[in-house]
């Protein structure tokens, strides 16, 4: 970094800068090239990803937003060659054609790609916006396209709505939120939060339907010593929030080794207990299989089968999504190694690819 700053003026370092963006650009148009054939092929399936996003999370190692963003832009690209000559040319970033590709057809390729060489990224994505907006069948999609959605490790949440829904949850938060007092230093949004909570907390007259909150704390930190807590999906709590949610909370007792992990059952029975299942989807938060996020529809499964002598213990449970769990019982995929430490995959490809727990688990070792 020093010979570059005695090397270069500011306007040097400028126009340097623009010419590797034109370059970033231009390699990711390639890029998405490729990624456009191979989604195409299902070539992604060779080697147990569920989708393009989910192979290019595990082979490149990027973010799942980011590898969403690439194979959706892949996918519009393959009808639209003069937007994708524009990003493999770096007259156009790929931020600008991510926006440009909601509008374009084929037969507007052209007309969008000078749009775009004109407009500005948040120029295009209102115009993205404005069209969407007047689409006849827009009542419909919007329905469709609904979601909500969780982000455990930020502890947010994003969801979509049609209108009238989303005037409904809007107006009944802001009823609810205006009875929390503020005395001006509460703010708005932070009570829109608290009548979220008030509405999903349940009827405490009514315990049937109550539901099952999952917290790891030590004994003596809840009698208001010191030690840890954590949230299940959630991870490491504080004191004084752990201590709140078990005041008022049906306690259930389990016995933990020394590192806090969950004792083993061994042979005496075949499905795992159900603190055996909080302590894998603590441990593992996902499923195992790398470059897979799925941590909703996801089964524990015995590494050696019990049937064939394996041990119901945390070493031998596994967390998989349905889908994983249906390929390794498939054969097509063989799982070994220590579910506490290392998890080898070996698929029909015979690339061998690792998982290991996650590190808010491992840190307590």
């Amino acid at each position: 970094m020093e010979q570059v700053a005695e090397k270069y003026s500011t306007t040097d370092l400028m126009d340097m800068a623009v010419r590797l963006g034109q370059e970033i650009s231009e390699r990711i148009g390639s890029l998405l090239e490729v990624v456009g054939e191979l989604d195409r092929r299902d070539g992604f399936r060779a080697e147990g990803a569920t989708s393009m996003a989910a192979w290019l999370t595990e082979r490149l190692g990027v973010s799942e937003a980011t590898a969403r963003a690439w194979s959706e832009v892949a996918e519009r690209l393959w009808d639209l060659p003069q937007l994708a000559q524009g990003l493999r040319s770096g007259a156009l970033s790929f931020d600008k054609v991510r926006s440009a590709v909601v509008t374009a057809t084929p037969e507007t390729d052209a007309d969008v790609l000078r749009q775009a060489q004109e407009c500005s990224v948040r120029q295009l994505s209102d115009l993205a916006r404005a069209t969407r907006g007047t689409s006849d069948h827009e009542s419909a999609d919007h329905h469709d396209g609904r979601y909500l959605r969780f982000n455990d490790r930020r502890r947010t949440i994003a969801i979509q709505l049609p209108e009238d829904h989303y005037a409904q949850v809007r107006s009944t938060l802001s009823a609810t939120a205006h009875k929390f007092p503020s005395n001006g230093e509460t703010r708005y949004d932070q009570r829109l939060c608290d009548a979220l909570v008030h509405i999903c907390q349940p009827n405490k007259n009514h315990k049937s339907g109550q539901p099952l909150v999952v917290l790891h704390a030590d004994f003596t930190m809840l009698r208001g010593g010191s030690g840890t807590a954590e949230l299940e999906r959630l991870g490491l709590l504080s004191r004084e929030a752990a201590r709140r949610l078990a005041c008022d909370a049906d306690v259930a007792l389990t016995i933990d080794d020394a590192f806090g992990h969950t004792m083993v059952e061994g042979r005496s029975r075949r499905f795992p207990s159900d603190a055996q299942r909080r302590e894998v989807r603590r441990r593992d938060r996902h499923c195992r299989f790398p470059g897979c996020s799925n941590s909703v529809f996801t089964k524990v499964h015995h590494i050696v089968q019990w049937i064939d002598g394996g041990m119901t213990d945390l070493d031998n449970l596994v967390l998989l999504c349905d889908h994983h769990h249906h390929r390794v019982h498939e054969g097509r995929w063989q799982v070994s190694g220590n579910s506490n430490g290392i998890l080898r995959f070996l698929g029909p490809t015979e690339r061998l690819m690792t998982s290991r727990p996650s590190p808010l688990w491992t840190r307590r070792n």
